[in-house]
């Protein structure tokens, strides 16, 4: 039986309109594939998006790497390609051909250009993210129209030019980030409240004037970041009835003046606090111990006075505690430990004094502790290495703490940074030293230490700096040395360390620094010191007893830049490389018993500065050449055999501070444009 002629006709009009809507679909979907192709064709070298092509059917848009299309997949409703190394401009990106978009993400990418006006497009931009790229210029005024945009982040870029009014119309958005930009003022007048943020950051950018009024009128505030900028006058006592909801407040790195409001104390919520480097002053309110919320207290930088209050004990949640260069005095207050979960302790550079508290061992959680730079005394307690099982940075430096290194130091096995530095520190460095297998920095200068360096050291073998100068230490330097094979820095002068330089020193590749002036050293410098330390900028073999000749490879990486081996008994022939070392700064040589032809040792240094070569056999002429080392102050050849006649061309330093040349078999007439040697004290 044939289907009755209605029926027959409503299939036949819901097959045309089934095959009209798909077509429709269809060619929107085109559409929007050939806007990002065109795009895509735009980038450099975009190899991130080889999966976007119309080789297939026009649906595999939506399978394109960050594009997301809606359910139906007939529209593309998200483009989210963050971190995919993109690089060019969006002046290509046809915006109005991606109506429906609601989120686009091009953060971290290598993006220039300018940011244009038609990313307005899109009405339904709930989330627009171009953070982390290089657009520069204004931000268009145009996105103030996106009233559906609940998330906008333009930070970290080069945009410039006053933040547009427009962008404070957005009357949903609550995530306004545009910081590290170059932003300026708006027009303040016409900025209106924005209720309904919670997150705003205009961190490092160019703001000037006084803490804004329209940030007050922004109620809903959870975070707000205003550092690095340059406003100024007080930080308003109504920041706490105005945006009761704060939970995180940096204002540093500005000019904010004045005291710190007390009234801080009525955000319940507040969790983070930092507003260090400004011109606060007044000292700390001890009222600040009642914000029982707070984990991170930073106010460092500032020009505070005053004591520690011992009120801050009573913040059980703090973690982390900056108060460096606040212009503190008073003692350390042992109430601090009762602040069980803190974990970084920053009070150097201050005026503080007495003694650590012993108490500080009850803070178990510790990790970084920076107390230097201050006149605190008595002895280090051990207890906290012991109890701080989770410490990687130790500083005390610049005080006048006495007695000894504690063994217990060996339980801080997670140790990077160990400074020392300083102090008044006296017996021998402890063998558990040994136990610090992370530690990349050991400095333990200028104390009182006595006895051997301990060949437990040689299990650092992270270590990248090793300073233990101005001591006392006795003994050789252990052979172990040449296990530390990260070592860029091994500065042990000023000792009363014997015996010879061991022959491992030259296995460290990255030496940078060797330093052993001012001890009893004797024996001749290893032969091969210099082959596999390529990157030797600073030697100094000063004030031993060294003797025989300098190793041929010493600056055979000709990196060179400072070189001391005076008051020695070294002989024969400078290394040959020292021509090439063309970063010389500062050499010197004399007292010694060096010979060879000294044209032939030095070439065109342009940044030498201290040339001081007495009292060697160096024979040879005076090379026209030293003329070409217009930045030398001082040079000194005095005391040596070296013949022939001035060059003129020495005449023309007109640099040059301190000349000698006496005491050798030069001949001839002193050069007439000697007098325009005008800043020389001594030009023998």
């Amino acid at each position: 039986m044939e289907p009755p002629l209605p029926t027959l006709l409503l299939f036949l009009v819901l097959f045309f309109f089934f095959f009209f809507f798909l077509s429709i679909s269809t060619g929107k979907a085109l559409s929007e594939a050939e806007a990002l192709l065109k795009w895509k064709s735009s980038l450099y070298q975009p190899q991130s998006l080889t999966s976007w092509s119309l080789s297939n059917s026009s649906a595999a848009l939506c399978r394109w790497d960050g594009v997301q299309c809606n359910s139906a997949g007939s529209v593309v409703v998200e483009l989210s390609l963050p971190n995919y190394n993109l690089n060019g401009t969006l002046d290509a990106l046809d915006f109005a051909s991606l109506p429906n978009l609601t989120a686009l993400d091009l953060n971290g990418n290598l993006l220039q250009g300018s940011v244009p006006a038609s990313i307005s497009s899109p009405a339904r931009l709930t989330r627009l993210d171009l953070g982390s790229n290089g657009f520069a210029g204004p931000i268009p005024p145009e996105i103030g129209r996106l009233s559906e945009l609940l998330d906008l982040r333009l930070y970290n870029n080069n945009l410039a030019g006053p933040i547009p009014y427009q962008l404070s119309y957005l009357p949903k958005v609550r995530y306004f980030d545009l910081g590290s930009n170059y932003l300026a003022n708006p027009d303040y007048q016409k900025f209106s409240a924005m209720p309904s943020v919670t997150h705003l950051s205009l961190s490092f950018n160019s703001l000037t004037m006084q803490f804004p009024q329209f940030i007050l009128n922004c109620t809903n505030l959870t975070y707000l970041d205003l550092s690095q900028n340059a406003f100024s006058g007080p930080i308003p006592d109504s920041i706490s009835t105005d945006l009761p909801h704060l939970e995180c407040l940096n204002l540093t790195n500005n000019s904010f003046a004045g005291n710190i409001p007390a009234s801080l104390t009525k955000l319940s919520r507040l969790r983070d606090l930092r507003l260090g480097s400004n011109n606060l002053t007044g000292g700390i309110p001890p009222v600040l111990g009642s914000i029982s919320t707070l984990r991170i207290l930073e106010l460092s930088n500032s020009s505070l006075d005053g004591p520690i209050p011992s009120s801050l004990s009573r913040l059980g949640l703090l973690e982390r505690l900056d108060l460096h260069l606040a212009g503190l005095n008073s003692t350390v207050p042992q109430e601090l430990s009762l602040c069980a979960n803190l974990n970084f302790i920053d009070l150097s550079i201050n005026r503080l004094t007495g003694e650590l508290p012993e108490s500080f061992s009850n803070l178990t959680k510790m990790r970084e502790f920076g107390i230097s730079s201050n006149s605190l005394s008595g002895e280090i307690p051990p207890d906290l290495f012991t109890n701080w099982p989770e410490l990687i940075s130790f500083q005390i430096q610049n005080n006048m703490f006495a007695g000894p290194i504690p063994p217990e130091i060996g339980s801080a096995t997670k140790l990077l940074f160990l400074f020392l530095y300083n102090n008044n520190l006296s017996r021998v460095i402890p063998l558990e030293i040994g136990n610090l297998v992370t530690l990349t920095h050991l400095d333990l200068s200028v104390n009182q230490l006595t006895g051997p360096i301990p060949r437990t050291i040689g299990n650092l073998k992270q270590l990248g700096v090793l300073a233990l100068f101005y001591n006392n230490l006795t003994g050789s330097i252990p052979e172990e040395i040449g296990n530390l094979t990260a070592l860029t820095v091994l500065d042990i002068n000023t000792n009363q360390l014997e015996g010879e330089l061991p022959t491992s020193i030259s296995k460290l590749p990255n030496l940078a620094t060797l330093s052993v002036f001012n001890n009893n050293l004797t024996g001749r410098i290893p032969a091969d010191l210099g082959v596999n330390n390529l990157q030797l900028t600073d030697v100094s073999f000063s004030d031993n007893s060294f003797t025989g000749e300098l190793p041929q490879s010493l600056c055979s990486g000709f990196a060179l830049e400072y070189f001391t081996a005076n008051n020695n008994n070294f002989s024969g022939q400078l290394p040959p490389c020292l021509n090439n070392c063309s970063n010389l700064v500062r050499v010197r040589l004399e007292h010694n018993h060096f010979t060879g032809d000294i044209s032939e040792a030095f070439g065109v240094h342009p940044d030498l500065l201290y040339l001081d070569l007495t009292g060697n056999g160096l024979t040879g002429t005076i090379s026209s050449d030293w003329a070409e080392c217009k930045n030398l102050t001082y040079l000194h050849l005095d005391g040596n055999s070296i013949s022939g006649e001035i060059p003129a061309s020495i005449g023309n330093m007109t640099n040059m501070q301190d000349l000698s040349l006496s005491s050798n078999l030069l001949t001839g007439s002193i050069p007439p444009n000697w007098d325009s040697l005008s800043s020389c004290t001594n030009s023998i």
